[in-house]
């Protein structure tokens, strides 16, 4: 199973991140869209899971948090990484975006992903989604796009 990250849009989808994300099964947004029709454009491609960022109160409707089970594996979604907390025991994968600097880190038992930003990248990064491959209920890819 693959599954499209991506996060801080900002209120742009670029037809670089369309094209990037064709082909995936899933996709999940940790916020900061800012316009409800890029959400619209998104599950055109797959069925999508948003949470809101600090930039979508009034804008877009959608949970702050949610803790799907996808694949067999049990995510964490925020927008913010400092409203992580603890994950719960069954986390494997926390998503968050907000920083706009990719990240793929493992600590203990839980991999967090930030897929950077296609539109407002920082750090020194480049404009990026990320890409993560599921197979047998475990995360076995996780690789960033420069789109």
């Amino acid at each position: 199973m693959k599954i499209g990250i991506v996060s801080d849009l900002h209120g742009h989808l670029p037809e670089t991140v369309v094209s990037a994300l064709q082909g995936v099964d899933r996709i999940i947004c940790a916020g900061d869209v800012v316009r409800a029709p890029l959400l619209w454009e998104l599950q055109t491609i797959a069925p999508i899971i948003c949470v809101m960022g600090n930039n979508d109160h009034g804008r877009i409707e959608a949970p702050f948090s949610a803790s799907p089970t996808i694949g067999g594996v049990k995510f964490l979604i925020v927008h913010r990484p400092e409203d992580v907390g603890v994950p719960a025991p069954d986390v494997q994968v926390v998503v968050h975006g907000h920083t706009h600097i990719p990240r793929n880190q493992q600590i203990g038992n839980v991999r967090y992903v930030n897929p950077g930003s296609p539109t407002r990248p920082r750090g020194g990064s480049d404009p990026s989604i990320a890409i993560m491959e599921i197979e047998d209920g475990a995360v076995v890819d996780v690789r960033f796009v420069t789109v």
